[in-house]
């Protein structure tokens, strides 16, 4: 897909905790004339509908088979412990796998961190989604291990969560299949990855200079604060020749003053102005 924009449209696909607002108003902003469609999918679903191409990139949780996927890391979440509001852990501010020996640790078949399982104690049944097993830690069945996104989607008053320290964490990246890396998809690589509209790897959003400008060559920049130190230098050696700073009274010479133009003034025989008697 290249070329005018005029009867395109993005369809972009993000997993669950991922919030893309902030990239859709950019997208909005700068490409005001292509519409994005946002397609939500389960995170285990997320590779497949990418080579599907039923969208054209997408958030997704790593990791990812990238056999024929290409993916951008874009960071890394903090791994939280969901628990009952009245549990003893909410005294803590970080909680530590071996706090968990303990307790009936939930693993849900939607679980995004990778991992063989959890601390603690397993459960007898993996409840079917995260959802789901949040449900049971507000029942007080179990707790949960989860990337921060998720406690947040999730939540519920009768429940908190606390920072986990010494287990996986979950990484989000921005991925597409590579085999179809289309203009559009490089608009977006681009705005995820902060490029300025005047960005020079910037595309279809970037906005031209003054009429009939051109981009400065690489390194011509450089060239011209050269030459013009070089000149400066070359100025000032000049006035040094010639004695001193523009506008100086020229020094006298032997037998008298000098005029501003250079001429000799009018003196004694010796160079010393005469007394009147």
């Amino acid at each position: 897909m290249t070329g005018s924009h005029a009867s395109a449209s993005f369809r972009l696909a993000y997993v669950p905790g991922v919030t893309p607002g902030k990239w859709v108003r950019i997208w909005e902003e700068r490409l005001p004339g292509v519409p994005l469609s946002l397609v939500q999918v389960p995170a285990a679903d997320a590779p497949g509908v990418l080579r599907a191409l039923d969208a054209d990139a997408g958030f997704v949780r790593l990791p990812i088979d990238r056999t024929d996927l290409s993916a951008i890391p874009l960071y890394v979440e903090t791994t939280v412990v969901v628990v009952p509001k009245d549990h003893l852990l909410t005294a803590a501010d970080e909680v530590t796998p071996e706090d968990l020996a303990e307790e009936t640790v939930l693993h849900p078949l939607d679980d995004t961190l990778d991992w063989e399982g959890p601390p603690g104690l397993p459960a007898r049944e993996r409840p079917p989604t995260t959802a789901d097993a949040v449900a049971l830690v507000a029942a007080g069945v179990g707790v949960l291990v989860v990337p921060q996104s998720l406690a947040r989607l999730h939540h519920r008053r009768d429940v908190a969560y606390r920072p986990l320290t010494g287990v996986p964490a979950s990484q989000v990246a921005l991925s597409w299949r590579e085999d179809t890396t289309t203009d559009l998809v490089e608009d977006f690589i681009g705005i995820v990855r902060g490029r300025t509209v005047n960005s020079s790897r910037g595309r279809g959003g970037a906005s031209p200079g003054p009429a009939g400008a051109k981009p400065a060559a690489k390194g011509e920049g450089a060239q011209k604060s050269a030459k013009a130190a070089a000149a400066k230098s070359a100025k000032s050696a000049k006035s040094a020749k010639s004695g001193g700073r523009s506008g100086a009274t020229p020094r006298a010479g032997a037998g008298g003053k000098r005029t501003a133009k250079g001429g000799a003034a009018k003196s004694t025989g010796r160079g010393r102005p005469r007394r009147r008697s």
